[in-house]
């Protein structure tokens, strides 16, 4: 993994792609860290888990300094131009089901439909949770390829094999820090890993599965990078093949040893779980 230098936002002030969108538009403020906030908002996301809207601000709260320097090297590319012409917003090509099982059985396409389907989701609605925010919009490269990296996160679900439970998404966050390090991941993934084991008394290998997690994105390339039209055509063996996603020993073995003691894996800190406590 190439490891990139930070740099500070005034030195892309003037950058442009050659279809004159601008990397970085003069009036975006420029990151400014605040650990206060993250983890006021990590505490709210406890009591309300299901509120994206607290994820957004601890990625706000805790920008990677690396974060610029990978998104001018993408989007001021002829590689990044190309990917802008062909996927110039990843939801409508996502949200496009019917097209999407077209293609052939096995695909990574099938398989993500599978997913939203199944857990009731949309790229639009993840889309709509970021938009709460009420974030201004800049029109820039940076917000481009900030998007694309909102727009895949349930693509690393599908290609990983990690479920929605509150495990598999600190496994997915870990794993996505693996391939693009920025500190949103990383406190994200161990603090709700924490949690977990101080909500749920246990003999499930939490540990090891977040660090396995951590480990197979070193050895995944960036989502953000890739044509997302290519990667859903591909079949999905192949797909986490190419890519060395390996099996995720650890994380199943803790889905085993949960239901062996009783324990739902998708019900972890839910009302469920709330209620086993108070009885």
């Amino acid at each position: 993994m190439t490891h990139l230098q930070p740099i500070p936002p005034a030195a892309f002030s003037h950058a442009s792609a050659a279809d004159g969108t601008v990397f970085r538009n003069p009036e975006r403020p420029a990151p400014r860290r605040d650990v206060r906030k993250a983890l006021r908002s990590f505490g709210e996301l406890i009591k309300d888990k299901e509120n994206t809207a607290f994820v957004f601000e601890i990625y706000e709260s805790l920008p990677a300094k690396t974060f610029l320097p990978r998104a001018r090297a993408l989007t001021l590319s002829e590689a990044g131009q190309a990917l802008r012409e062909d996927e110039p917003f990843l939801p409508p090509l996502l949200d496009d089901h019917a097209a999407l099982r077209e293609l052939p059985a096995g695909t990574v396409a099938h398989a993500y439909c599978d997913f939203m389907e199944r857990e009731g989701l949309s790229a639009a609605g993840l889309v709509a949770e970021s938009d709460k925010t009420m974030r201004p919009k800049y029109g820039d490269l940076i917000e481009w390829y900030g998007f694309r990296q909102r727009d895949t996160h349930d693509l690393m679900h599908v290609l990983t094999g990690y479920g929605r439970d509150a495990l598999g998404e600190q496994c997915v966050l870990l794993f996505t820090h693996g391939q693009s390090p920025a500190p949103g991941h990383l406190f994200l993934g161990y603090a709700g890993a924490y949690n977990i084991t101080k909500q749920v008394k246990s003999k499930a290998p939490i540990w090891r599965a977040v660090r396995e997690a951590h480990r197979l994105g070193g050895t995944c390339p960036p989502l953000v990078e890739m044509s997302i039209r290519n990667l859903l055509a591909m079949n999905l063996a192949d797909a986490r093949a190419k890519f060395g996603i390996g099996e995720t020993v650890w994380y199943r073995r803790c889905h085993q040893v949960w239901r062996s003691e009783g324990i739902d894996p998708y019900d972890l800190l839910g009302k469920e779980m709330a209620k086993k406590k108070a009885a």
